[in-house]
């Protein structure tokens, strides 16, 4: 009937089913109610109401867990009443909307009266009840019951109108207007609508003698002003006038209703309660809901409160109002307000899994994956906390990670501090030793020069595992493994230098040997040098192609945010490694070669066990790599760096100082000789 093209000439003085529909929707949705059960006649309005109510309940994500329709003109049968009674009674939903007349809801009675179970109804039973349905509302003490009426209000002079007015001597006999008389009559309606009767009848206290507020009566006042504004407007202007006094009345008569429809159309007017009364496009009149409240006392009291209403005329997020305090709920409920739902609410942390084959209702709370989160009951989807962030225990809020790298503050990295500097002046005493003895024998051995500068790289090597440590930066990770690769070339090809030059000595010794030219010191430093400005040429071109650079990895370890640096290139960095285990292997097999060579000071054998030191280290270093994460992969390439390092410095010279401090005998020229 809403539809303004089939319907043009149709006007509503109550709200449309239609808003009725998305007021219970509404309310449905304030106290979560999305488990509901629904009763209509099979009328072909109900059943639109009940697809109404169905589409704008699950749009609202909710569920229907049963739709009883009930024969509305042949009755509900003996059957189908218990039926319905056995489906609502072992339901889980605890909302049931219930659409239909004053007969429907006597006819199921028994339904109404099932504890537990709040009902929503749109009818306004307070003025319907009858003396079987009013005592077993009050035994049964069923409160829980939110009905939506047209807004009541009170009609100025309305009990002196039916006082005076409707009396059936002057008025035609009716069925409503014997049962009006009959509560007038009653001692127990209130003096000033009580009447004088000659009667000694004591009906059942009807319930319209204890309101002032009468929602029909009111609707039916605004149908009969609406209507005597639109006479009133169309016989005031000019065309309706000339239309009507022209004496041709039967004419205007035919098309007086289209005239009427004109300005019926167009009111708009205060009624005497100062309210604005009009019609909108669909012939609807612009009147609220109220939500009403039932409540039955035990000792016998009623009081329907007001306790919401809903306008649908009135801006969103103001046409919708519930106190919930003045709503008095069964006292059967455990919680109040009752929930009504197919599944108990999904805490945050958790979110909803629906289970299979089951309406969306109805679903199990299953925890949030590693790395995201709910802050909210109900959801569907976890959330993924930022980069920066992560789930805390429960997993219902996003907390910022630790940030972490090796410190210089923390024990691990003052330890590896402690030790870097401590072999650093280990190497510069040594250093200084063999300077101090520089002219003994067993420094001037194996090219004294070449000592002097492996200390030096050593040095730098040690100190090199120092960039390692701290907050990583754009100049320290430049640094890191350009420096330490550098050092170490220099490091391995001194050795390989010295190697060579036991090896060319040895050979050069022999009578016609052609090696003697080999013997200088400038073949030496060529080698070293040659071997270095390859590293140094695989490092430019590993700065200039993809450098290393600062990177805040917070995938590695849970919880954290690692600061590191980031290789750049992953090839270049093997390529580094690579060049100096080429080195190493290049000196262990020279010196292996020359290890049983007979000289009094022949290196040689140390190298040998240096060598095997370094490749050991550095082949147990790749693996243990790989398979380290967060701030301990820079303590590994550390602990390298240092245990290398110092596997060149303690089978190399840590033999020539024992001899030089502790056996100052076997550093002489006589020993030499004598051996």
């Amino acid at each position: 009937m809403s539809d303004p093209f089939k319907f043009p000439y149709f006007y509503r003085t109550v709200p449309s089913e239609l808003h009725l529909c998305a007021g219970i929707i509404r309310l449905l949705k304030h106290f979560h109610w999305t488990w509901v059960g629904i009763i209509v006649p099979d009328d072909d309005n109900s059943i639109k109401v009940a697809q109404v109510l169905k589409q704008g309940i699950e749009e609202n994500d909710g569920c229907i867990e049963f739709l009883e329709i009930f024969s509305h003109s042949n009755g509900v049968q003996q059957q189908d009443r218990e039926k319905i009674y056995d489906n609502i009674f072992d339901s889980s939903a605890n909302v049931i909307i219930f659409y239909g007349s004053y007969e429907h809801a006597l006819t199921l009675l028994p339904i109404l009266l099932i504890p537990g179970k709040v009902y929503i109804c749109t009818v306004p039973l307070e003025f319907y009840l009858t003396y079987e349905l009013h005592t077993k509302l009050k035994s049964s003490a069923k409160n829980s019951t939110l009905a939506f009426t047209v807004a009541q209000k009170y009609v100025p002079s309305f009990s002196t109108f039916i006082r005076e007015e409707e009396n059936p001597i002057l008025f035609p006999r009716s069925f409503y207007t014997e049962e009006w008389w009959k509560v007038f009559c009653d001692s127990q309606c209130p003096q000033s609508i009580r009447r004088s009767c000659n009667t000694n009848r004591t009906e059942f206290f009807s319930l319209h003698c204890a309101f002032k507020y009468l929602g029909n009566s009111y609707s039916v006042y605004n149908a009969v002003y609406a209507l005597a504004y639109a006479l009133h407007n169309m016989t005031m202007s000019d065309a309706a006038s000339n239309t009507i006094w022209n004496g041709a009345i039967p004419r205007s008569l035919d098309y007086l209703p289209w005239k009427l429809h004109h300005y019926l159309q167009n009111i708009h007017f205060k009624n005497s309660l100062g309210e604005e009364i009009f019609f909108d496009e669909n012939g609807d009149i612009a009147l609220p809901y109220n939500i009403i409240n039932l409540v039955y006392f035990p000792n016998g009291i009623q009081r329907n409160d007001i306790v919401g209403s809903y306008n649908p005329y009135a801006p969103q997020g103001q046409n919708f109002f519930i106190n919930e305090e003045e709503i008095v709920w069964e006292s059967t409920f455990t919680q109040t307000p009752p929930q009504s739902k197919c599944s108990q609410s999904c805490l945050p942390g958790f979110r909803k899994l629906t289970r299979e084959g089951e309406p969306i209702c109805c679903y199990d709370c299953i925890p949030c994956p590693e790395g995201e989160v709910s802050n909210q009951t109900d959801l569907d989807m976890c959330t993924k906390c930022p980069e920066d962030k992560w789930p805390n225990q429960k997993r219902d809020a996003c907390i910022s990670k630790t940030i972490t790298f090796l410190s210089y503050e923390e024990p691990l990295g003052i330890a590896l501090y402690l030790i870097s500097i401590f072999f650093f002046l280990i190497t510069a005493v040594i250093l200084g030793i063999f300077i101090s003895y520089r002219d003994t024998p067993i420094v001037r051995a194996n090219n004294r020069d070449l000592s002097y500068v492996l200390l030096v790289s050593l040095m730098f090597c040690f100190l090199c595992s120092l960039i390692f440590i701290g907050h990583p930066q754009h100049v320290t990770c430049f640094l890191r493994q350009t420096s330490f690769g550098i050092t170490f070339s220099i490091s391995l090809s001194t050795v390989l230098a010295k190697t060579f030059t036991v090896i060319m000595a040895f050979q050069a010794t022999k009578p016609g040997s052609k090696l003697r030219k080999w013997m200088g010191a400038r073949v030496s430093y060529s080698l070293v040098l040659s071997c270095t400005l390859l590293q140094i040429l695989l490092c430019l071109t590993w700065l200039c192609t993809a450098p290393p650079f600062p990177y805040r990895n917070t995938q590695s370890e849970t919880g954290t945010i690692l600061i590191e640096c980031n290789e750049g290139s992953i090839l270049a960095f093997y390529c580094v490694l690579g060049y100096l285990g080429f080195l190493a292997g290049m000196s262990f097999v020279v010196s292996f070669l020359a290890r049983n060579l007979p000289d009094s000071f022949n290196e040689a054998k140390y190298i040998t066990f240096s060598m095997l030191v370094f490749c050991s280290v550095w082949i147990s270093f790749i693996p243990t790599y790989l398979s380290t994460k967060g701030k301990y992969m820079v303590v590994v390439e550390i602990f390298a760096i240092l245990a290398s390092s110092a596997g060149l410095l303690g089978c190399i010279f840590i033999p020539k100082c024992y001899i030089i401090l502790l056996r100052p005998e076997m550093n002489t020229k006589n020993y030499i000789t004598k051996n």
